[in-house]
């Protein structure tokens, strides 16, 4: 009887549990991926991939681990706009320890489905400013540019149901709060060690601003199968040319090379060397996108390759150019999990890059040369042309006859009197009228 009671209750705990069970296990996985450095529109790009990523997978959410100083106004609106329109919840962790969200990065917080922090980091101090002057000084931005963030602000805050009047503090007084603070004032969700934790803690929780296609959702987050996606070449590249210091010191290294290369003409390496860190530093100040810096990084080489055509440089040119090339060429279509092209494309994508890059700098480096060179080449008019031409003696010189040059007879005679018999090679070297004056070929 004891035994039959113990199976009874343990059948209807079985029960009990099974909707818990099968709410907690989902099957969906959790995306993970991190953001690192300055706000650019580099930075958009690597949103809009990660967030493609877990859109097409279905994914019960996206972790983004984000760690940034700042950056550009308007590459964070757009990232904010492609949060609010995904399918899929997106959860700003500030991470790891030591990590901020400052300036664009709070914005970028704000407008999310739920925010968390881990321990020793910071978010606020969200001021716009127009830049620094050349004594380092931060040039102030104007009150209705000011005024503007502070609306935007207040309404990303009031919209997701968190402090609005922290939020005006963060731009109007710079402030700054840990982790515990914001979390007491309402600014963020979660407060975890690691993802592992965040997991934890967020699930169960509803998302703070609604999921296109979805209203707000539930987060079903706990044994979820985790998926990383990591950052690819071009992302690692970027985050460090983007720094405002790697940038600064890229473009006076470059401006010094073409300077010194104008001053030094004939050796091309400060020139060469100079206009791929110019290139750099362009594309590290954010004025680009991904697919704009790899079409400039292509045009550059194509000015290699044409610069290498016109003053052969025994392959300097030719090697900068391919190099270029291959990066630009990276640049416009990625690697691995990228939004333009599959894994499995690129993979032959790869291949195809290398090898046209090869082509296009042998075609530049020796057939393009040729060409040009073929074209500087004085040309040679008339008669005069014959001179250190080539032919054989059909009529025997005695001191005149006749001899056959590229397929025409010419009167010859010859320059020393001496008798040349038919068969004989023959070369010219002068012109008298319509009479060509020869020697035996070998002659001078």
């Amino acid at each position: 009887m004891m035994r039959t009671r113990f199976m009874l209750l343990a059948l209807l705990f079985i029960i009990l549990l099974l909707p818990h069970a099968r709410a907690q296990d989902t099957g969906k996985p959790v995306y993970i991926a991190q953001i690192r450095g300055m706000i650019t529109p580099y930075t958009y790009d690597q949103f809009n991939r990660y967030i493609s990523e877990a859109e097409k997978a279905n994914a019960e959410a996206i972790i983004i681990e984000l760690d940034t100083p700042g950056g550009r106004a308007d590459a964070m609106q757009e990232i904010v706009q492609r949060i609010k329109s995904s399918r899929v919840p997106v959860i700003i962790y500030v991470y790891p320890s030591g990590a901020m969200a400052a300036s664009a990065g709070t914005y970028i917080a704000l407008g999310s489905h739920l925010i968390a922090m881990a321990p020793g980091t910071a978010i606020g101090a969200c001021r716009p400013i127009l830049g620094y002057s050349q004594n380092g000084s931060i040039i102030e931005a104007p009150a209705k540019i000011t005024n503007f963030y502070v609306t935007y602000i207040k309404s990303l805050a009031e919209e997701s149901g968190r402090n609005a009047t922290l939020a005006e503090e963060f731009i109007l007084k710079d402030r700054s709060v840990t982790p515990e603070e914001a979390l007491k004032y309402h600014v963020v969700e979660v407060v975890a060690y690691d993802v592992n934790d965040l997991l934890n803690k967020a699930d169960g929780m509803e998302t703070k601003i609604p999921v296109t296609g979805k209203g707000k959702v539930k987060l079903h987050l706990k044994g979820a199968p985790l998926v990383y996606l990591k950052p690819s070449f071009k992302d690692t590249v970027i985050q460090y040319i983007t720094d405002p210091t790697v940038a600064y010191i890229l473009l006076t290294l470059g401006i010094w090379g073409l300077i010194l290369g104008f001053l030094t003409p004939g050796w091309h390496v400060p020139e060469t060397a100079g206009a791929i860190m110019v290139a750099l530093a362009i594309i590290g100040l954010g004025y680009f996108g991904y697919r704009s810096a790899g079409l400039l990084l292509i045009l550059l080489a194509m000015i290699f390759f044409i610069a290498e055509a016109l003053t052969p440089t025994f392959g300097l040119f030719t090697v900068a150019g391919g190099i270029t090339l291959i990066l630009g060429s990276i640049f416009m279509f990625g690697g691995g999990r990228e939004y333009l092209v599959s894994n499995e494309v690129y993979g032959s994508l790869r291949i195809a890059i290398i090898v046209m890059a090869v082509l296009l700098a042998v075609f530049f480096a020796f057939g393009m040369a040729a060409v040009i060179r073929a074209r500087r080449r004085k040309p040679g008019t008339g008669r005069e042309e014959m001179v250190g031409l080539k032919g054989k003696v059909v009529q025997p010189l005695e001191p005149e006859g006749m001899i056959r040059i590229r397929g025409e007879l010419w009167k010859a005679r010859s320059r020393d009197g001496e008798r040349i018999p038919a068969g004989e090679e023959v070369k010219v070297v002068g012109v008298e009228g319509l009479m060509l004056i020869v020697v035996r070929s070998g002659g001078e």
